[in-house]
């Protein structure tokens, strides 16, 4: 501020018009707030006034800065100029960028915009962790976040799974019984999984990824453990869980809550104190961050062949409305490297009597095809079966449409000739995906007679 506006603003605030330039007098312990910010890496640890004293020795230079990409010349920069005129080395090693938090007309949020929302009355109704973990899911490295309250119930969601998920836990009976092989086989594949996920987001960490990190072990604690594993493992109703699998469901939980505690700091460490009781010195946030190690990635692929086998199973149960407390049967004509060991799981997730390797189609049957499988359910009497007719009719009359538009255009050489690549492959895929459909239900149509 000048001379002239500082008296300008002095007269209206005193209310006194006879005020002159002389009467002022400026604050002589004033330090420029841009200016003092240059020199924080250093005044931080007293390094000015005393620019050999241990502390400023030990922390100087940092590694990361975080920042907001609007102050790089007011700040960044000042910096590094500062750090290089008084100490003769750059302050840090990195600097982080992140998105700004605009409003829905992309406004940046401030004060005097009044665009702001009260963070405090965000964390009474979605609790903090759920705040934090709402925004991070939506801020990629470095774009900007568009706010939405509904980002906050995201969070909040998710927070409510992991609490309910040890809630269960703490539900279970547990007894000293032989351990299911569905329990053992579903155990040793989440670990993997684990492995797999945490080599994963270590590489997101190393790349200052960090909301591709969280939605890696989103993707993990929800789908994986919560969706699966918890499904594989559950006891049936008012039976007890067998003691090992029971133990190890609870180190995997602990270990997905190191992965959370980054992200969750306090709903984790809350739940890490309700799971046993436990000294200050084995606090959650002191707790080792789990070692990586090889994932077995034969026992991930295998799963996720079964899971397209325990979905082809649920369809059918939910399009012919057969209930999942009726039984089934299940046949598979196999021609892909289906490994049996996994059998127990598919019948516990779907509820089926026997599984069965068949040689050829089986007549009388509903089918699906996961790859080069087969999966035939007899019906028994469970659906009309002139109606599944009917319906595998209209829909095979929808498929053959489709495909017909499909072989239209890749034989249309100005199409081919002028579309990308990528394109081109898209669709051949979709008429491959739509030949082996057709051939499905055709064979569906046929095994009903």
């Amino acid at each position: 501020m000048d001379e002239e506006k500082a008296l300008a603003s002095a007269k209206e605030k005193s209310g006194n018009q006879n005020l002159t330039i002389a009467d002022l007098k400026q604050d002589e312990d004033v330090l420029d707030t841009w200016f003092s910010s240059w020199l924080w890496p250093m005044s931080v640890f007293n390094g000015i006034l005393k620019p050999d004293n241990e502390e400023v020795n030990y922390y100087y230079p940092t590694n990361d800065l975080v920042t907001g990409p609007d102050i790089i010349f007011f700040w960044v920069a000042r910096m590094i100029i500062a750090g290089y005129e008084y100490r003769g080395e750059r302050p840090f090693e990195n600097v982080y960028f992140t998105g700004l938090v605009r409003d829905k007309q992309r406004r940046k949020m401030s004060k005097s915009l009044g665009n702001s929302p009260d963070a405090l009355k965000l964390i009474d109704e979605y609790g903090a962790d759920g705040v934090r973990v709402g925004l991070l899911l939506s801020s990629a490295a470095g774009n900007d976040l568009m706010f939405d309250e509904d980002l906050c119930q995201q969070g909040k969601n998710f927070a409510n799974k992991i609490w309910n998920g040890f809630r269960l836990l703490k539900s279970w009976e547990v007894a000293d019984i032989p351990q299911p092989e569905a329990s053992k086989i579903g155990i040793e594949w989440y670990k993997a999984k684990f492995n797999q996920t945490l080599n994963e987001i270590e590489d997101h960490f190393g790349k200052y990824r960090i909301s591709d990190a969280l939605m890696a072990i989103y993707k993990l604690v929800w789908d994986d453990y919560s969706s699966w594993l918890l499904e594989i493992i559950k006891p049936a109703y008012q039976q007890p869980i067998d003691k090992k699998s029971f133990e190890n469901v609870i180190n995997i939980f602990e270990q997905n809550l190191k992965l959370l505690h980054p992200f969750m700091p306090f709903l984790t460490e809350e739940v890490w104190q309700h799971i046993s009781e436990r000294e200050p010195t084995e606090a959650l946030i002191v707790s080792q961050w789990p070692e990586p190690f090889v994932a077995d990635v034969t026992l991930i692929n295998q799963f996720e062949f079964i899971t397209e086998v325990v979905a082809g199973i649920r369809t059918i149960r939910k399009e012919k409305n057969i209930p999942m407390k009726e039984s089934l049967e299940l046949l598979i004509l196999n021609e892909e490297n289906m490994v049996a060991s996994w059998d127990c799981v598919v019948s516990k997730l779907t509820n089926l009597t026997t599984i069965s390797y068949v040689e050829s189609t089986v007549e009388g049957a509903l089918s699906f095809r996961v790859k080069s499988n087969e999966y035939f359910i007899p019906i028994s009497g469970a659906i009309d079966v002139e109606a599944e007719k009917s319906k595998i009719e209209e829909e095979l009359k929808y498929i053959k449409g489709f495909l017909n538009s499909i072989q239209k255009k890749l034989s249309n050489e100005r199409f081919v000739n002028n579309a990308p690549e990528k394109v081109i492959e898209m669709e051949r895929k979709k008429q491959a995906d739509a030949e082996a459909k057709i051939e499905t239900l055709e064979k569906s149509l046929a095994n009903l007679g």
